[in-house]
C-alpha cells in the first residue's frame, strides 16, 4: 500500500504541474502552431471543466470499482493519450483537446488517494495524509515554471511534452502495479447515491469552505500575480518569477502545516476557522494597501499562500460527515464544488478590472477586496458547521 500511495502522490505532482504548465509554453505554441492568447486560456480553463465534471463517475468507480482500475487506467489512456497528442499537435484545436483529455485523466488520482486514507487509516490520520499529499504534489506547480522553461530551452517543447507523455505513463502502470484496493463494503441499505450525500446537512456548510479555502490563494497565484506585480511595481519576468515562487512556497508549506492542527487542536473545525481568518485579513491588507511596497506586499502575498491552503483541512472535515460505503462519491462531490468554484471564479475576477475604471491599483485592489468579502461570507457560514472532536 506504501507503494501505491507513493506513486498516486507522483501522479498528483503530474496534476499540480500539467495545470500549469501552459504558462511557460505559451510564447512557443503562438509562434510555432499559430495558438492565440484567448484559444489556451481557454484551453486552460476547459482542464480545469474536465477535471471537475469527472469527479462525479469518478466517485461512483472508487465506491464500486476500487482506485486501482480508477486511478490507473485514466491516467494512462486520458492523460498519457492526451500528453501524446499534444507533443504532435498542429494547431490550436488539437491543445485544446488534449488538455481536455489530461484533465479527465488527472481527476482520479488525488481522490483515489484519499479514498485510501479514508478507508485504511485511522479518522484522525487524514487531515495529515491530505495535507501531506497536496504539500508534495504542490512542487509539481513549481516544476511548471523555471524547470519547465530550462528543459524547453534545451530540448524543445515537443520533446519536452514527449518525455512527460511517458513518465504519465510510467506512472499509470505503477499504479496499477502497487495499488491494492481496499476491501469492498457491503452495506445492508443498498449501495447508495448522491442524493443521500446530499440530504447531509453539515456538508451544505462546509462545501462553500471547499471553495474560500482554496480558490483565493490559488487564483491569485495563478493568475493576477504576474499582472498585478507587473502593472503596480513594473516587476520583469524574473522578479515576478521570484515573487511568484515564494508565494507558491508558501502554499506547499500550508499545505503541510494544517495537516495535523487539527490534532492539535482536536476539533476539524476551528483551526479551519482561524487560519482562514487570518487568510482574510492578509486579503484586506493587499486591498486596502495594493502599493504599500514591494516588500510588504510579497509577505502579504505569502502570508495568503500560507494561511490560504486550508484545502486538504477542509476536506478533513467533510469527510468526517461521509459514510463509509458513500466515501468515494463524498470525496470526489466536495472537490467538484471546490476546484469547480474555483475555475468559476477565474471568470468571474477575470471580468473585474474592465469593469473598473481607474489606476491599475484600483482594479488589484477591488480583485484582493472581492476575495476578502466572499471569504468572510463564507467563514459566517461556516461558523455554522458542526465540528468532529479528533481523538
Amino acid at each position: 500500500m506504501s507503494k501505491g500511495i507513493v506513486f498516486l502522490v507522483l501522479g498528483y505532482v503530474l496534476s499540480q504541474f500539467y495545470r500549469a504548465f501552459l504558462a511557460v509554453l505559451t510564447p512557443y505554441l503562438i509562434h510555432d502552431i499559430g495558438a492565440t492568447a484567448e484559444s489556451l486560456a481557454r484551453a486552460s480553463g476547459l482542464w480545469f471543466v474536465a477535471f471537475a465534471l469527472a469527479q462525479l463517475p469518478v466517485g461512483w468507480a472508487l465506491d464500486r470499482i476500487g482506485p486501482r482500475l480508477t486511478a490507473s487506467v485514466p491516467l494512462a489512456l486520458c492523460a498519457g493519450g492526451g500528453a501524446l497528442l499534444f507533443a504532435v499537435a498542429q494547431g490550436p484545436g488539437a491543445i485544446t483537446v488534449a488538455m481536455i483529455l489530461i484533465g479527465i485523466g488527472c481527476a482520479p488520482v488525488l481522490v483515489a488517494a484519499y479514498y485510501i486514507y479514508a478507508r485504511e487509516f485511522p479518522p484522525a490520520m487524514f487531515a495529515t495524509l491530505a495535507g501531506l499529499s497536496i504539500g508534495f504534489g504542490s512542487f509539481g506547480n513549481i516544476a511548471g515554471t523555471l524547470p519547465l522553461a530550462w528543459a524547453v530551452a534545451a530540448f524543445g517543447w515537443r520533446a519536452t511534452v514527449l518525455g512527460l507523455a511517458a513518465l504519465t505513463l510510467a506512472v499509470a502502470a505503477a499504479l496499477a502495479r502497487f495499488i491494492r484496493d481496499p476491501e469492498k463494503l457491503h452495506h445492508h441499505g443498498g449501495a447508495g447515491t448522491l442524493r443521500d450525500l446530499l440530504r447531509e446537512r453539515a456538508l451544505w456548510l462546509i462545501a462553500p469552505m471547499m471553495i474560500a479555502g482554496y480558490a483565493p490563494a490559488a487564483n491569485i497565484r495563478g493568475l493576477w500575480v504576474g499582472p498585478y506585480l507587473g502593472d503596480v511595481y513594473g516587476l520583469d519576468a524574473g522578479g515576478i518569477g521570484t515573487a511568484s515562487l515564494v508565494m507558491g512556497l508558501a502554499m506547499v508549506a500550508g499545505n503541510f502545516a494544517y495537516g495535523p492542527l487539527d490534532r492539535l487542536l482536536r476539533s476539524r473545525k476551528w483551526g479551519v476557522f482561524g487560519g482562514n481568518l487570518l487568510a482574510c485579513g492578509s486579503l484586506l491588507m493587499l486591498g486596502l494597501f495594493p502599493a504599500a511596497g514591494l516588500g510588504p506586499t510579497v509577505i502579504g502575498l505569502a502570508a495568503l499562500g500560507f494561511t490560504g491552503a486550508s484545502y486538504p483541512a477542509v476536506m478533513a472535515h467533510g469527510r468526517s460527515f461521509l459514510p463509509p460505503h458513500l466515501v468515494g462519491r463524498g470525496v470526489t462531490l466536495l472537490t467538484l464544488i471546490g476546484i469547480g468554484g474555483t475555475g468559476a471564479l477565474q471568470v468571474v475576477t477575470g471580468r473585474l478590472p474592465a469593469a473598473i475604471d481607474g489606476a491599475a491599483t484600483s482594479q488589484y485592489s477591488t480583485i484582493f477586496l472581492f476575495f476578502a468579502g466572499l471569504l468572510a461570507l463564507c467563514l459566517a457560514l461556516y461558523l455554522f458547521a458542526p465540528d468532529r472532536r479528533v481523538e
